[in-house]
Protein backbone atom coordinates (compact mmCIF):
# COMPACT_ATOMS: atom_id res chain seq x y z
CA UNK A 1 0.00 0.00 0.00
CA UNK A 2 1.53 3.30 -1.10
CA UNK A 3 0.54 5.37 1.92
CA UNK A 4 2.62 7.09 4.59
CA UNK A 5 1.38 7.41 8.16
CA UNK A 6 2.54 10.51 10.02
CA UNK A 7 2.04 11.33 13.65
CA UNK A 8 3.48 11.37 17.15
CA UNK A 9 4.68 8.58 19.40
CA UNK A 10 5.08 8.74 23.16
CA UNK A 11 8.66 7.65 23.83
CA UNK A 12 9.04 8.54 27.50
CA UNK A 13 7.52 10.58 30.34
CA UNK A 14 6.21 13.81 28.83
CA UNK A 15 8.04 13.19 25.56
CA UNK A 16 6.57 12.86 22.07
CA UNK A 17 8.53 12.26 18.87
CA UNK A 18 7.26 12.62 15.31
CA UNK A 19 7.36 9.60 13.02
CA UNK A 20 6.65 8.49 9.48
CA UNK A 21 5.89 4.90 8.52
CA UNK A 22 4.61 3.01 5.52
CA UNK A 23 1.09 1.68 6.00
CA UNK A 24 0.77 -2.06 5.75
CA UNK A 25 -2.23 -3.98 4.51
CA UNK A 26 -4.71 -4.28 7.40
CA UNK A 27 -4.93 -7.70 8.98
CA UNK A 28 -8.02 -9.94 8.75
CA UNK A 29 -11.07 -8.23 10.20
CA UNK A 30 -9.22 -4.92 10.54
CA UNK A 31 -9.33 -1.60 8.70
CA UNK A 32 -7.13 1.44 8.18
CA UNK A 33 -8.86 4.68 9.13
CA UNK A 34 -7.80 8.10 7.84
CA UNK A 35 -8.17 10.11 11.05
CA UNK A 36 -10.45 13.16 10.82
CA UNK A 37 -9.91 13.97 14.48
CA UNK A 38 -8.72 12.44 17.73
CA UNK A 39 -9.61 13.90 21.11
CA UNK A 40 -7.13 14.42 23.94
CA UNK A 41 -8.42 12.63 27.01
CA UNK A 42 -7.38 12.79 30.67
CA UNK A 43 -6.31 9.16 30.26
CA UNK A 44 -3.79 10.14 27.58
CA UNK A 45 -2.29 12.66 30.00
CA UNK A 46 -2.05 9.95 32.65
CA UNK A 47 -0.11 7.72 30.28
CA UNK A 48 2.19 10.50 29.10
CA UNK A 49 2.86 12.43 32.30
CA UNK A 50 1.74 10.54 35.38
CA UNK A 51 3.30 7.12 34.96
CA UNK A 52 0.03 5.29 34.35
CA UNK A 53 1.23 2.16 32.50
CA UNK A 54 -0.01 1.30 29.02
CA UNK A 55 -0.59 -2.31 28.00
CA UNK A 56 1.78 -1.84 25.06
CA UNK A 57 5.13 -0.34 26.10
CA UNK A 58 6.42 2.93 24.70
CA UNK A 59 7.05 3.95 21.98
CA UNK A 60 3.32 4.11 21.37
CA UNK A 61 0.93 6.35 19.48
CA UNK A 62 -1.60 7.57 22.05
CA UNK A 63 -5.21 8.65 21.42
CA UNK A 64 -8.48 6.71 21.64
CA UNK A 65 -11.21 9.26 20.71
CA UNK A 66 -11.11 8.64 16.98
CA UNK A 67 -13.36 9.51 14.06
CA UNK A 68 -12.45 9.18 10.40
CA UNK A 69 -12.90 7.41 7.08
CA UNK A 70 -11.92 3.83 6.23
CA UNK A 71 -9.37 3.84 3.39
CA UNK A 72 -8.29 0.20 3.38
CA UNK A 73 -9.66 -3.07 4.72
CA UNK A 74 -8.32 -6.51 5.47
CA UNK A 75 -9.96 -9.82 4.66
CA UNK A 76 -13.53 -9.97 5.88
CA UNK A 77 -13.87 -6.22 6.36
CA UNK A 78 -14.17 -4.96 2.79
CA UNK A 79 -17.69 -3.63 3.30
CA UNK A 80 -16.23 -0.83 5.45
CA UNK A 81 -14.18 0.71 2.65
CA UNK A 82 -15.08 4.38 2.18
CA UNK A 83 -17.33 4.59 5.22
CA UNK A 84 -17.10 7.37 7.81
CA UNK A 85 -16.81 5.76 11.20
CA UNK A 86 -16.55 6.29 14.90
CA UNK A 87 -13.94 3.99 16.47
CA UNK A 88 -14.87 2.56 19.88
CA UNK A 89 -12.44 3.49 22.63
CA UNK A 90 -12.47 -0.16 23.70
CA UNK A 91 -13.19 -3.03 21.28
CA UNK A 92 -14.06 -6.31 23.06
CA UNK A 93 -13.22 -9.70 21.61
CA UNK A 94 -16.87 -10.77 21.30
CA UNK A 95 -16.04 -14.38 22.22
CA UNK A 96 -15.04 -14.61 25.90
CA UNK A 97 -17.41 -15.42 28.76
CA UNK A 98 -17.82 -11.73 29.63
CA UNK A 99 -18.75 -10.80 26.08
CA UNK A 100 -21.19 -13.71 25.90
CA UNK A 101 -22.69 -12.64 29.24
CA UNK A 102 -23.38 -9.11 27.96
CA UNK A 103 -20.49 -7.53 29.90
CA UNK A 104 -18.18 -6.55 27.01
CA UNK A 105 -16.36 -3.85 28.97
CA UNK A 106 -15.12 -6.56 31.35
CA UNK A 107 -13.45 -8.37 28.41
CA UNK A 108 -9.79 -9.04 29.17
CA UNK A 109 -8.96 -9.46 25.48
CA UNK A 110 -10.30 -6.06 24.48
CA UNK A 111 -8.21 -3.65 22.42
CA UNK A 112 -7.92 0.05 23.21
CA UNK A 113 -6.18 2.33 20.71
CA UNK A 114 -3.39 4.25 22.39
CA UNK A 115 -3.07 1.63 25.11
CA UNK A 116 -3.03 -1.91 23.72
CA UNK A 117 -1.88 -0.76 20.27
CA UNK A 118 -1.17 2.44 18.35
CA UNK A 119 -3.89 5.07 18.58
CA UNK A 120 -5.17 8.15 16.83
CA UNK A 121 -2.55 10.87 17.30
CA UNK A 122 -1.58 10.21 13.70
CA UNK A 123 -2.86 10.62 10.16
CA UNK A 124 -4.06 6.99 10.06
CA UNK A 125 -4.74 4.19 12.51
CA UNK A 126 -5.45 0.48 12.08
CA UNK A 127 -8.30 -0.86 14.22
CA UNK A 128 -10.70 -3.82 14.44
CA UNK A 129 -13.69 -3.47 12.13
CA UNK A 130 -16.19 -5.46 14.15
CA UNK A 131 -17.47 -2.69 16.42
CA UNK A 132 -17.17 0.39 14.20
CA UNK A 133 -20.16 2.74 14.15
CA UNK A 134 -20.99 4.24 10.77
CA UNK A 135 -21.74 7.94 10.82
CA UNK A 136 -23.46 8.09 7.46
CA UNK A 137 -22.95 9.58 4.04
CA UNK A 138 -22.89 13.24 3.23
CA UNK A 139 -21.21 16.27 4.73
CA UNK A 140 -22.06 17.30 7.35
CA UNK A 141 -23.46 14.12 8.95
CA UNK A 142 -27.22 13.91 8.46
CA UNK A 143 -29.08 15.57 11.32
CA UNK A 144 -25.89 16.76 12.96
CA UNK A 145 -26.91 20.40 12.92
CA UNK A 146 -23.92 21.42 10.86
CA UNK A 147 -21.33 19.55 12.94
CA UNK A 148 -18.10 18.77 11.18
CA UNK A 149 -16.76 15.23 11.24
CA UNK A 150 -13.86 16.04 13.59
CA UNK A 151 -16.31 17.35 16.22
CA UNK A 152 -17.75 13.86 16.62
CA UNK A 153 -14.44 12.44 17.88
CA UNK A 154 -15.48 13.07 21.49
CA UNK A 155 -18.41 10.69 21.09
CA UNK A 156 -15.89 7.82 21.12
CA UNK A 157 -15.24 8.25 24.85
CA UNK A 158 -16.31 11.53 26.48
CA UNK A 159 -19.94 10.96 25.47
CA UNK A 160 -20.24 7.17 25.37
CA UNK A 161 -18.61 6.43 28.73
CA UNK A 162 -21.04 8.57 30.78
CA UNK A 163 -23.88 7.23 28.62
CA UNK A 164 -23.05 3.71 29.80
CA UNK A 165 -22.79 4.96 33.38
CA UNK A 166 -26.23 6.60 33.18
CA UNK A 167 -27.80 3.52 31.59
CA UNK A 168 -26.25 1.07 34.06
CA UNK A 169 -27.38 3.19 37.00
CA UNK A 170 -30.88 3.27 35.49
CA UNK A 171 -31.14 7.04 35.82
CA UNK A 172 -34.64 8.23 35.01
CA UNK A 173 -37.49 10.60 35.87
CA UNK A 174 -37.81 11.32 39.57
CA UNK A 175 -34.12 10.67 40.23
CA UNK A 176 -31.47 13.04 41.44
CA UNK A 177 -28.28 12.57 39.43
CA UNK A 178 -25.14 14.08 40.95
CA UNK A 179 -22.15 14.60 38.67
CA UNK A 180 -18.94 15.03 40.64
CA UNK A 181 -16.48 16.70 38.29
CA UNK A 182 -17.99 18.79 35.49
CA UNK A 183 -15.00 18.67 33.15
CA UNK A 184 -14.56 17.15 29.71
CA UNK A 185 -16.57 14.02 30.58
CA UNK A 186 -18.77 15.38 33.35
CA UNK A 187 -20.42 18.02 31.16
CA UNK A 188 -21.71 15.20 28.93
CA UNK A 189 -22.83 13.21 31.97
CA UNK A 190 -24.89 16.26 32.97
CA UNK A 191 -26.56 16.39 29.56
CA UNK A 192 -27.24 12.65 29.32
CA UNK A 193 -28.68 12.41 32.83
CA UNK A 194 -30.88 15.43 32.13
CA UNK A 195 -32.06 13.84 28.86
CA UNK A 196 -32.95 10.72 30.87
CA UNK A 197 -35.36 12.85 32.92
CA UNK A 198 -33.39 13.29 36.13
CA UNK A 199 -32.84 16.46 38.10
CA UNK A 200 -29.09 17.04 37.83
CA UNK A 201 -26.63 18.63 40.23
CA UNK A 202 -23.01 19.22 39.27
CA UNK A 203 -20.12 19.57 41.71
CA UNK A 204 -16.75 20.97 40.67
CA UNK A 205 -13.79 22.91 42.02
CA UNK A 206 -13.94 25.69 39.40
CA UNK A 207 -16.56 28.37 38.90
CA UNK A 208 -16.11 28.20 35.13
CA UNK A 209 -17.05 24.53 34.99
CA UNK A 210 -19.93 25.00 37.39
CA UNK A 211 -21.36 27.78 35.22
CA UNK A 212 -20.91 25.63 32.13
CA UNK A 213 -22.71 22.71 33.79
CA UNK A 214 -25.74 24.93 34.44
CA UNK A 215 -25.64 26.16 30.84
CA UNK A 216 -25.76 22.56 29.65
CA UNK A 217 -28.58 21.35 31.86
CA UNK A 218 -27.67 21.14 35.55
CA UNK A 219 -30.35 22.50 37.88
CA UNK A 220 -27.72 23.25 40.51
CA UNK A 221 -23.94 23.61 40.60
CA UNK A 222 -22.01 23.40 43.86
CA UNK A 223 -18.40 24.06 44.78
CA UNK A 224 -16.51 20.88 45.64
CA UNK A 225 -14.68 22.82 48.34
CA UNK A 226 -17.85 23.38 50.37
CA UNK A 227 -18.47 21.42 53.56
CA UNK A 228 -19.97 18.01 52.62
CA UNK A 229 -22.82 18.61 55.07
CA UNK A 230 -23.68 21.85 53.28
CA UNK A 231 -23.51 20.06 49.92
CA UNK A 232 -25.94 17.42 51.15
CA UNK A 233 -28.28 20.09 52.51
CA UNK A 234 -28.29 21.88 49.16
CA UNK A 235 -29.00 18.60 47.37
CA UNK A 236 -31.94 17.85 49.64
CA UNK A 237 -33.29 21.33 48.97
CA UNK A 238 -33.01 20.65 45.24
CA UNK A 239 -34.98 17.42 45.69
CA UNK A 240 -37.78 19.31 47.40
CA UNK A 241 -37.81 21.97 44.68
CA UNK A 242 -37.83 19.53 41.76
CA UNK A 243 -39.78 16.62 43.21
CA UNK A 244 -36.78 14.31 42.93
CA UNK A 245 -36.58 11.44 45.41
CA UNK A 246 -34.85 12.28 48.71
CA UNK A 247 -32.81 9.09 48.53
CA UNK A 248 -31.72 6.64 45.86
CA UNK A 249 -29.36 9.32 44.52
CA UNK A 250 -27.40 8.40 41.38
CA UNK A 251 -23.84 9.63 41.88
CA UNK A 252 -21.61 9.83 38.79
CA UNK A 253 -17.94 10.35 39.66
CA UNK A 254 -16.20 11.83 36.63
CA UNK A 255 -13.45 13.94 38.20
CA UNK A 256 -10.81 11.22 38.28
CA UNK A 257 -9.38 12.65 41.52
CA UNK A 258 -9.03 11.25 45.01
CA UNK A 259 -10.97 14.16 46.52
CA UNK A 260 -13.75 13.78 43.98
CA UNK A 261 -14.08 10.06 44.59
CA UNK A 262 -14.17 10.51 48.35
CA UNK A 263 -16.84 13.20 48.04
CA UNK A 264 -18.87 11.04 45.65
CA UNK A 265 -18.75 8.14 48.10
CA UNK A 266 -19.97 10.37 50.92
CA UNK A 267 -23.10 11.17 48.87
CA UNK A 268 -24.40 7.59 48.81
CA UNK A 269 -27.97 7.31 50.11
CA UNK A 270 -30.25 4.34 50.79
CA UNK A 271 -30.92 2.53 47.53
CA UNK A 272 -28.52 4.80 45.70
CA UNK A 273 -25.58 4.10 43.45
CA UNK A 274 -22.14 5.40 42.58
CA UNK A 275 -20.74 5.07 39.08
CA UNK A 276 -16.98 5.47 38.88
CA UNK A 277 -16.15 6.98 35.49
CA UNK A 278 -13.01 8.99 36.25
CA UNK A 279 -9.65 7.33 36.92
CA UNK A 280 -6.89 8.16 39.35
CA UNK A 281 -3.99 6.06 40.57
CA UNK A 282 -4.21 7.78 43.96
CA UNK A 283 -5.77 5.61 46.69
CA UNK A 284 -8.75 7.00 48.56
CA UNK A 285 -10.32 6.45 51.97
CA UNK A 286 -13.86 5.07 51.90
CA UNK A 287 -16.17 3.37 54.36
CA UNK A 288 -17.18 0.39 52.25
CA UNK A 289 -19.83 -0.54 54.77
CA UNK A 290 -21.97 2.27 53.35
CA UNK A 291 -22.82 -0.13 50.53
CA UNK A 292 -24.11 -2.63 53.06
CA UNK A 293 -25.85 -0.11 55.31
CA UNK A 294 -27.63 1.62 52.45
CA UNK A 295 -28.21 -1.41 50.20
CA UNK A 296 -26.42 0.74 47.62
CA UNK A 297 -24.66 -0.24 44.40
CA UNK A 298 -21.24 0.65 42.97
CA UNK A 299 -20.50 0.47 39.25
CA UNK A 300 -17.27 0.62 37.29
CA UNK A 301 -17.15 1.95 33.74
CA UNK A 302 -14.24 0.86 31.55
CA UNK A 303 -15.23 2.65 28.38
CA UNK A 304 -18.58 1.80 26.85
CA UNK A 305 -20.19 -1.23 25.26
CA UNK A 306 -20.06 -0.77 21.46
CA UNK A 307 -23.79 -1.51 21.28
CA UNK A 308 -24.45 1.91 22.85
CA UNK A 309 -22.45 3.89 20.27
CA UNK A 310 -25.34 4.33 17.81
CA UNK A 311 -27.47 5.73 20.64
CA UNK A 312 -24.71 8.16 21.59
CA UNK A 313 -24.35 9.29 17.99
CA UNK A 314 -28.11 9.77 17.75
CA UNK A 315 -28.16 11.92 20.90
CA UNK A 316 -25.42 14.14 19.50
CA UNK A 317 -26.67 14.41 15.93
CA UNK A 318 -30.17 15.24 17.20
CA UNK A 319 -28.72 18.01 19.38
CA UNK A 320 -29.98 16.42 22.62
CA UNK A 321 -26.36 16.21 23.73
CA UNK A 322 -24.40 19.23 22.53
CA UNK A 323 -20.72 19.08 21.65
CA UNK A 324 -20.26 22.37 19.81
CA UNK A 325 -18.79 24.92 22.16
CA UNK A 326 -17.25 22.13 24.22
CA UNK A 327 -14.66 21.02 21.67
CA UNK A 328 -11.73 22.84 20.11
CA UNK A 329 -9.88 22.02 16.91
CA UNK A 330 -6.07 22.03 16.93
CA UNK A 331 -3.53 20.85 14.39
CA UNK A 332 -1.94 17.45 14.83
CA UNK A 333 1.30 19.07 13.69
CA UNK A 334 1.34 21.03 16.96
CA UNK A 335 0.53 18.03 19.16
CA UNK A 336 3.41 18.31 21.68
CA UNK A 337 2.70 21.97 22.39
CA UNK A 338 -1.08 21.49 22.55
CA UNK A 339 -0.96 18.38 24.75
CA UNK A 340 1.36 20.17 27.16
CA UNK A 341 -1.07 23.11 27.31
CA UNK A 342 -3.93 20.72 28.07
CA UNK A 343 -1.82 19.12 30.78
CA UNK A 344 -1.21 22.52 32.37
CA UNK A 345 -4.95 23.24 32.36
CA UNK A 346 -4.65 26.15 29.95
CA UNK A 347 -7.42 24.98 27.57
CA UNK A 348 -10.97 24.64 28.86
CA UNK A 349 -12.47 22.83 25.87
CA UNK A 350 -11.92 19.21 24.85
CA UNK A 351 -9.14 19.46 22.26
CA UNK A 352 -9.43 17.41 19.08
CA UNK A 353 -6.22 16.98 17.07
CA UNK A 354 -6.88 17.19 13.33
CA UNK A 355 -4.33 16.09 10.71
CA UNK A 356 -3.48 18.69 8.08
Amino acid sequence: MDLTIRGWRAVGPGKLESFEARAGVPGPGRVLVAVAGCGICHTDLGYLYDGVPTQHPFPLVLGHEIVGTVVAAGDGAGEWNGRRVLVPAVSPCGRCRWCRAGRPTACRASLMPGNDEDGGFASHVEVPARWLSEIGAGEPPPGAGGLELWELAVVADAVTTPLQAVRRAQVGPGDLAIVVGAGGVGVYAVQIARAAGAAVAAIDVTQERRARAVEYGAALALAATENPKDIKAALRKLCRATGAAPDGWRVLETSGTRAGQELAWSLLTPGGSISVVGYTAAPGTFRLSNLMAYDATAYGNWGCAPALYPEALALVTAGTVRVRGLVRRESLAEAPKIIEAVHRGEIAERVVLVPA
